[in-house]
């Protein structure tokens, strides 16, 4: 696929509506986005793949944040939902083909998809569609990176074999997680529980598929993981970095383009001033070296730059 080019007109993402001009009446209804954008970071290619939708709620996504002020950039369904990406990164580093997360998946009954809004018809799955779309068959991802194990980012993980029984989706592939997730996965309290479903981690976990990090590391050359703690305590995003470019993989640090001002951070969030330091310290970063903000959750933009006021994309 042809890249993006780096423009004016490009920054903020190609066609899709500044957030700000969108007229809050038909604002609920995304475009219907490529199902895959691909452009370079360097000599890096990357993928943006649209793996599907879901419908949360907008009061649970903005926390704090007035719905008289959060609904100005984007307006809820009769179930006060908004929709949301289920965006996932394909990476084509020098020595690895990686995933950054896999969607919600199709394991799922039909109460669950209503509940949360699921829309990832595909043939079996659009992130699959989406993998060939991009030029590659499954079979050829050898990592998927995990930025965490919330259930809309590893439920494509594992599938539904013809058996009855659960399976890894990418079984030839080693999954990269940081340790303190995995562990903090398994504490299914009563706060988490619903985010942490044992179908996506068991059979990943009994294949001896996990391959986990600690801390900041290289995972290959020209992309890094790095801890962003906040929305989880050890969620991690990723840093696609080559030839002085550089992509940051936000997952849900900071899930849609709405959420660049610190203080609008998710309900969600497990340690929310937290995560408000973590933005404030990638922000810095991201602004200083250009830094191309990749958005997991926008189901309208999926990357552009921070402007230089911080408080939007430029």
């Amino acid at each position: 696929m042809p890249e993006t080019p780096r423009t004016p007109s490009a920054r903020g993402e190609g066609p899709a509506t500044p957030a700000e001009a969108r007229d809050p009446g038909t604002a609920y209804f995304p475009p219907e986005l490529p199902l895959v954008r691909s452009r370079d970071v360097g000599s890096i290619r990357v993928h943006a793949v649209e793996a599907g939708l879901q419908h949360l709620d907008g009061g649970a996504m903005f926390g704090v944040v007035p719905r008289t002020l959060w609904e100005r950039r984007i307006h809820p369904d009769e179930r006060h939902r908004i929709p949301l990406a289920l965006r996932c990164l394909l990476i084509e580093a020098p020595e690895a083909l990686i995933l950054v997360d896999t969607g919600v998946g199709r394991k799922e009954d039909d109460r669950f998809r209503d509940i949360y809004g699921i829309d990832n018809e595909g043939d079996p799955t659009r992130l699959e569609d989406g993998i060939r779309a991009a030029g590659f068959e499954p079979r050829d991802v050898d990592t998927v990176v995990l930025t965490h194990l919330h259930f809309d980012h590893a439920g494509g993980a594992t599938i539904w074999r013809e058996d009855g029984t659960l399976a890894p989706s990418f079984p030839w592939a080693r999954h990269v997680v940081q340790e303190g997730e995995l562990a903090f996965s398994g504490r299914r309290n009563e706060r988490i529980r619903a985010s942490y479903t044992p179908e996506n981690i068991v059979p990943i976990t009994e294949a001896g598929l996990w391959h986990t990090v600690s801390g900041e590391v290289e995972l290959t050359r020209g992309v890094r993981l790095i801890p962003t703690p906040g929305h989880t305590p050890h969620h991690q995003c990723v840093l696609v970095e080559s030839d002085g470019e550089k992509a940051f993989f936000l997952a849900d640090l900071c899930p849609t383009t709405s959420h660049i001002r610190l203080p609008w951070i998710m309900g969600y969030d497990l340690e929310p001033l937290i995560t408000l330091e973590s933005k404030r310290r990638f922000w810095e970063e991201a602004l200083r070296e250009e830094w191309l903000l990749i958005f997991q959750h926008d189901a309208f933009t999926p990357w552009g730059w921070l402007a230089p006021d911080g408080r939007g994309l430029r």
